[in-house]
């Protein structure tokens, strides 16, 4: 293995035979080039998806108030249902439930709550979230100065504030801003909390406010446009009945029938997060087929191609044996280069999809459909290793029959 005689003599093979050396080479590159970048691809696209979920947590559920479509007990259809106070009071305390918060929507809609913020010759519009305290953990914000909200907040209605950092950068121009004043739409509030957040930018342009400050503050009376709560560690079919209790709650309560699909909307993340992993496995399963067929493709390109080298060779087989080498030194001087030109084509093949991967992610924009391409290393290498394998086993098969041929036979070949 070791010797340089060998080495010479096997390098010296591959060089007689330039063109045919290097197609088996692509063969193989190609063959761990495909398998990596699609393997690779399919982790960015599991990134970006499960990043659209990292924002929020992931075992949490969201319902909204729609409008009836259903009569029920003589009130007609069409009947916009919106909760209350007492309504999150009472999905507080169905069991099951584990972290709850409400949100008020200020302007009437989840996606239009932008509110003119002032400080001092400082104006602008930013997203502010009326809430609850678990709030924090639902959104799962991060406090890197002062506190979130808290109930005594919530009871005593304060004028109280956390503020995402690029918002304090814009008004104050830095983020020292615990015990500021600010002006939401007019009303006095105070800077009690600065937090940062795992999701998008847009996740941090917000400030949170007491839902009942914001309900007496903006004429919100005790509406409350969603509710959220986290589930804890149930599984999808225990968070479906838990849901379904709380439909029932919410159905008694607003007086709608519970299976009226319009009266209420629900985002049940954890039942879409465990889809998403369902759909992403079989795509995994569908790349590592489709990357072993090429491999498939690389190997029996090997196998041809060290079949017509042996047979190209049984002279020189034959002259080998009749100086006396041994039938294991013929067979191990094959091996060696149908081992070598395998090992360096994956090797090239591994760099290139590696590299490939790496310009994507520094090209492509991190989104929440594709994000950070990436694939397990000893993926890779395994894949090498199994065409090295395979290459061997490609060449021994052949090297063993000619080694095997009388000499007087070999040399007599044509």
């Amino acid at each position: 293995m070791f010797s340089a005689d060998r080495w010479y003599e096997v390098l010296s093979t591959l060089a007689r035979n330039p063109l045919r050396s290097f197609l088996t080479a692509v063969a193989v590159a190609w063959g761990i080039f495909m398998l990596v970048v699609l393997l690779g691809m399919g982790k960015g696209l599991r990134n970006g998806t499960e990043k659209s979920f990292s924002d929020d947590a992931a075992n949490s559920v969201w319902i909204f108030g729609g409008s009836t479509s259903q009569p029920f007990a003589g009130l007609p259809v069409n009947r916009r249902i919106v909760f209350d106070n007492d309504g999150y009071e009472a999905v507080r305390r169905v069991r099951g439930v584990e972290r709850l918060t409400g949100r008020f929507f200020a302007r009437g809609a989840m996606f239009g709550n932008e509110l003119q913020i002032r400080v001092g010759a400082k104006v602008s519009s930013f997203d502010v979230r009326s809430v609850h305290p678990d709030h924090l953990y639902l959104e799962k914000s991060i406090m890197v100065a002062g506190r979130f909200l808290n109930d005594l907040d919530v009871a005593e209605k304060r004028k109280v504030t956390a503020i995402g950092a690029p918002v304090a950068e814009f008004l104050w121009g830095h983020t020292d801003v615990i015990g500021q004043g600010l002006a939401i739409n007019g009303v006095q509030f105070q800077v009690v909390g600065l937090f940062t957040d795992e999701g998008d930018a847009g996740e941090l342009r917000k400030l949170y406010i007491p839902i009942s400050t914001a309900q007496l503050a903006f004429n919100g009376a005790d509406r409350v446009n969603v509710l959220m709560f986290t589930v804890g560690d149930k599984g999808v079919g225990e968070t479906a009945k838990l849901v379904d209790d709380v439909k029932g709650l919410l159905a008694e309560r607003e007086r709608f029938a519970a299976d009226d699909p319009q009266a209420t909307r629900v985002r049940n993340n954890l039942e879409q997060y465990a889809t998403f992993q369902e759909i992403f496995t079989i795509i995994e399963i569908f790349i590592m087929v489709m990357g072993a067929c090429t491999l498939v493709a690389g190997i029996v390109g090997v196998s041809n191609i060290m079949m017509i080298a042996v047979k190209e060779r049984t002279k020189e087989i034959g002259v080998r044996k009749a100086l006396g080498a041994t039938p294991w030194t013929i067979v191990s001087t094959i091996l060696q280069e149908s081992v070598f030109l395998t090992a360096v084509a994956g090797y090239v093949g591994l760099v290139a999809g590696v590299g490939l991967l790496e310009l994507l992610a520094w090209v492509l924009p991190k989104s929440d459909f594709f994000s950070d391409p990436s694939v397990d290393l000893t993926v890779g290498l395994g894949a090498t290793a199994v065409l090295m394998v395979s290459g061997a086993v490609a060449g021994f098969v052949p090297a063993r029959t000619a080694a095997r041929v009388s000499p007087v036979v070999a040399l007599r070949d044509e």
